[in-house]
């Protein structure tokens, strides 16, 4: 329950922001509307790839530092004569 209430309090504070930017920048009501409701469907659609993108670099990231990773050094022996 407390979950969804807050993704739906998340979703009128972009809607609110999205309008009020677009309405102070603009002065028109129905661009502020639009925007309102553009923001959120363009979030859904490029939301996917953004985390795609980021799921690349972590990975890369990863790669690189067991790449990079110093083995672990063995203790000197002596050597006799």
């Amino acid at each position: 329950m407390v979950t969804a209430a807050r993704t739906i309090s998340q979703v009128a504070m972009h809607m609110a922001v999205s309008f009020g930017v677009l309405y102070v920048l603009t002065g028109s009501f129905v661009a502020g509307g639009a925007a309102a409701v553009l923001e959120p469907i363009c979030n859904v659609i490029l939301m996917p790839f953004h985390d795609k993108f980021w799921e690349r670099v972590r990975q890369r990231v990863e790669a690189h530092d067991r790449r990079n990773a110093s083995p672990s050094v063995p203790a000197q022996t002596t050597m006799q004569v």
